[in-house]
């Protein structure tokens, strides 16, 4: 016996996947955001661009760029929220970086 599936039934059914889809991938996001390794600041690029995991300690002399109210918080850079302590970072990619660091590379994060 054959069964027939009706019009209605796979527009349903396409519906129902179609609004899974995009929360796994939200879950898949956060879960990566959170598996990240801390970035090592003796990495190449880290010393490179003057890396460090905590903005306070930055030399001012050697960064004539850097001002007291930069860090990695609110940097465009940072892929974290407001109030994470740690995230990824569009320059050291596949690696997290604490909010309160800073280096050569701090962009203004735009208002909203």
């Amino acid at each position: 016996m054959q069964r027939k599936i009706s019009r209605r039934a796979i527009v349903k059914g396409g519906l129902i996947a179609g609004a899974f889809i995009p929360a796994i991938g939200l879950m898949a996001t956060t879960a990566n955001a959170a598996g990240l390794p801390p970035l090592d600041p003796k990495d190449p690029t880290a010393v490179a661009l003057g890396f460090v995991t905590d903005a306070t300690k930055v030399n001012a002399a050697a960064n004539a760029t850097y001002k007291p109210t930069q860090k990695c918080s609110n940097c465009a850079q940072f892929q974290g929220k407001a109030g994470d302590a740690t995230a990824g970072c569009n320059i050291f990619a596949g690696k997290s970086v604490p909010a309160g660091g800073w280096c050569k590379v701090w962009a203004q994060k735009p208002s909203a």
